[in-house]
């Protein structure tokens, strides 16, 4: 991702926290460019630690305080699979995950035009879409490797 595109997310999201009345606080602000920056779905415990020297006061409570906040203003989600600590994902464009069954890494992939599946469903079952996810199972370049 390019410092431009990290760049104007990051000011999104800021713009979003202050017309929710979100206060952004310098932690808050760390940890949503670090979120951006991570394309890996970053625990909240891997966030702390990221950021722990710059934020010395700082808690791994304070930090899952601040993901359930940018949670509930929709600009995170929290990934649970399976028994792992949960992680968290910056809510960008469509994206969907391929994730690996062998050790749990989740990527990222983009792929445009499945917004017909919402359009089909609510016209198929009369509900309202909100939003849909897409998960495919497989196993990763390394474990095919044996590197693990």
């Amino acid at each position: 991702m390019t410092v431009t595109h990290v760049h104007h997310q990051l000011k999104e999201a800021l713009n979003t926290l202050k017309e929710t009345g979100v206060r952004i606080t310098p932690q808050r602000h760390a940890i949503l460019e670090y979120l951006i920056q991570s394309m890996s779905h970053p625990t909240a415990d891997e966030i702390y630690k990221a950021l722990e020297g710059k934020f010395p006061n700082m808690s791994v409570a304070t930090v899952y305080n601040n993901l359930r906040v940018f949670k509930e203003v929709g600009l995170v989600k929290e990934l649970t699979y399976g028994d792992a600590s949960s992680r968290f994902d910056f809510v960008t464009t469509h994206h969907y995950h391929v994730i690996c069954e062998t050790c749990g890494k989740i990527v990222d992939f983009h792929y445009p035009g499945l917004d017909e599946v919402e359009d089909l469903t609510a016209h198929v079952t009369g509900f309202k879409v909100s939003h849909h996810r897409m998960e495919i199972y497989g196993t990763c370049p390394d474990c095919q490797k044996g590197h693990h």
